[in-house]
């Protein structure tokens, strides 16, 4: 994650890759609706969402390559992006841990990742500095863990293709889980690199 933006900048809210951002957060709770439907004795509603967060991982596709090629890139989706990717990570981590699906010391391995990432950003913002970007390494975690979920839902049956989901869900969210963790230890290494610096300096 680097921590200073490169190349052209807007402060234009209203822009296609922010809208798509905002969409996105806006399925959260759509999401944890639909997924729970079966803890409250309502009908499962799985497939539909399946299907909120296959569109949720093409907008955060979307919005990310958009913003570049269109020169949109903008404070305010530099906070949208990567808050709409933890939502929906921690919305389908309890959702998927309250139904039995993801075993409780996974869901723990990933929001204790999340817990540091915050006092990292608040130890950065207290010397006025703007939260990093999401480097490579943090999306292909997050693309992975993104793929994983859906395949682990989708395994909460049975047949042949609920046994190839589980499968193939649990490669994803193990991959997906390591690299979170490698991801979030290099951005605690260069915030602790940038404040040592900044302390040298004062």
């Amino acid at each position: 994650m680097e921590v200073q933006q490169t190349g052209v900048q807007t402060d234009r809210v209203f822009t296609v890759p922010n809208l798509l951002s905002m969409a996105r957060l806006a399925g959260v709770p759509l999401f944890l609706w639909l997924v729970l439907s079966p803890v409250f004795d309502g009908p499962s509603r799985d497939g539909w969402a399946l299907l909120v967060l296959a569109l949720s991982g093409v907008s955060d596709y979307l919005d990310g390559k958009l913003a570049r090629r269109w020169n949109q890139v903008s404070s305010l989706g530099r906070i949208l992006d990567p808050a709409a990717d933890r939502l929906y990570i921690l919305a389908t981590l309890l959702a998927l841990t309250w139904r039995d699906i993801l075993p409780w010391w996974i869901t723990a391995l990933l929001l204790l990742r999340e817990v540091c990432l915050l006092v990292a950003v608040l130890l950065l913002d207290r010397r006025g500095y703007a939260p990093p970007e999401v480097n490579f390494l943090g999306k292909a975690a997050t693309f992975n863990l993104m793929y994983a979920f859906p395949l682990l839902l989708l395994s909460d049956g049975s047949g042949s293709v609920a046994s190839l989901a589980a499968i193939f869900g649990w490669a994803f969210a193990t991959w997906g889980t390591a690299l979170y963790w490698w991801a979030g230890i290099l951005y605690v290494v260069q915030v602790r690199r940038l404040l040592t610096a900044d302390s040298a300096a004062d």
